[in-house]
């Protein structure tokens, strides 16, 4: 059985505006990042006396890896906030993925941190590196705030140990998305310290005032973002589960009414974190794509059963309470800067693809959707897609396995022979991390420039 979801007048009128992409605002991010590191070195640099011996030099070292590990942890939370310009203009996948970077780097410099003071100051009481234990006991026990900086240190170590691919894949995504929260307590707990001990402070005191100012900054993002705002998105909208239809063997489209939806400002191609307050369900929360444009009052979400959340949702009961956080994503119209688009779908993929089919602006063959199954009895919503290309004048592909399960080609010179002009066209893509990789290179082969394929992965 399926469903149809039409857009309605909303999504027919979002089809007639104008290409007017957004700019990224990626390289100004990326420079006042760069501007806040060079202001902590020249800090360090500032209140740093000259340095003759080789205990003063581990000791200056410690320092500077302590205070770039500072500002870095403030980084961490940050991209940790789901602030609307970094999770709607950057992207969510790009987002995560700074976050998972800056989290490396963190780490590293605490790791650093850690070792050069500690073995500074077993040098400055005559002791030799193999003291550097005995040195950090004495040092949690005697300076101020030190205690709460080694938990907060044990709890960084727990995340970046838990976070390591092979042992993140082997978790449950919730036990290890909990797990992932206990960030905030590690940066509280590591914060004080610097303040009470760090030099850079005591010397120069307005250094003080712009550490308060950048971590408490950071701290109202985090309370506006992460609870206001999801409290009054939630409390306004109250939004419940209307419907749960199976779409083909192990794909169900949830149906979710509320309260004037359209003016959660959502778009074709974004998702929510939802959480369903059902038996079993009400500490999961999860994100999924629309799967059509948001209509006033009605979203609609299609899930393919890949694990214990996604596989109950089948089980939810009309009436169900639902709570969502968002919307996220960047794969939107406002990232399109030609006239023709190819959209490419993998798996369970198509759920960000058939809003944009649907709601794209283009004229009769601008749009090309490519969808990507193992079968053809895995191709989800189809039937709307079909309908979709007969009303819009778009093209609709589908590639499966052959009979005796070989994969189809996918590559730069089948995409040239289906599509002649496809190096004119942008490309919007979603699927399994492996196949959006083999099409991006196919893509590139192809003559498509990077900066027209615009991909999101929800691999967080």
């Amino acid at each position: 059985m399926t469903t149809t979801l039409a857009g309605g007048r909303a999504a027919r009128r979002q089809t007639m505006r104008r290409i007017r992409p957004r700019r990224s605002p990626v390289v100004p991010l990326l420079l006042a990042v760069g501007a806040g590191a060079v202001a902590v070195l020249w800090l360090w640099w500032t209140s740093t006396p000259s340095i003759a011996d080789t205990t003063g030099k581990i000791i200056a070292a410690g320092r500077i890896t302590g205070l770039l590990a500072g500002y870095l942890m403030a980084l961490v939370v940050l991209q940790m906030a789901r602030v609307p310009a970094l999770e709607r203009r950057v992207g969510s996948d790009r987002v995560a993925r700074w976050h998972a970077m800056s989290g490396r780097y963190t780490v590293s410099l605490v790791v650093a941190h850690v070792f050069l003071i500690m073995w500074g100051y077993a040098r400055q009481a005559g002791r030799s590196l193999a003291d550097i234990v005995s040195q950090t006991v004495t040092s949690i026990n005697t300076l101020p705030d030190m205690g709460k900086a080694a938990i907060g240190t044990g709890l960084l170590f727990v995340i970046a140990l838990l976070s390591v691919g092979p042992v993140r894949r082997r978790l449950p995504y919730d036990g290890w998305y909990h797990v992932h929260l206990l960030t905030y307590a590690a940066v509280f707990l590591t914060f004080w310290h610097q303040i009470t001990t760090g030099n850079e402070f005591a010397v120069t005191p307005s250094a003080k005032t712009f550490w308060y100012g950048l971590y408490g900054a950071v701290t109202v993002l985090v309370l506006w973002y992460r609870i206001i705002t999801p409290v009054r998105l939630n409390l306004r909208h109250r939004m419940r589960v209307q419907a749960v239809i199976e779409e083909t063997p192990g794909v169900v489209s949830v149906l979710i009414g509320g309260h004037r939806l359209h003016r959660m400002g959502a778009e074709a191609g974004q998702f929510f974190r939802w959480r369903f307050l059902a038996p079993g369900m009400r500490f999961s929360s999860h994100p999924y794509s629309l799967s059509a444009a948001p209509r006033p009052d009605m979203l609609r979400i299609t899930v393919k059963a890949i694990g214990d959340h996604s596989s109950r949702l089948r089980e939810l009961e009309p009436g169900t309470r639902v709570w969502a956080e968002g919307p996220y994503g960047a794969l939107t119209a406002q990232r399109r800067s030609r006239g023709k688009v190819l959209l490419v779908a993998g798996g369970v993929g198509i759920t960000p693809m058939r809003a944009l089919f649907e709601t794209l602006p283009g004229a009769s063959g601008d749009i090309t959707l490519l969808y990507r199954a193992n079968s053809t009895q895995d191709l989800a919503l189809w039937g709307e897609l079909a309908k979709i290309a007969d009303e819009r004048g778009a093209r609709l592909m589908y590639a499966v396995n052959s009979p005796d399960g070989e994969r189809p080609d996918i590559s730069a010179e089948s995409l040239r022979r289906k599509i002649p002009d496809v190096d004119r066209h942008d490309v919007f893509m979603c699927g399994p991390p492996g196949f959006a990789q083999q099409v991006y290179a196919a893509l590139r082969d192809a003559g498509v420039p990077a900066r027209r394929i615009h991909h999101e992965s929800f691999e967080m």
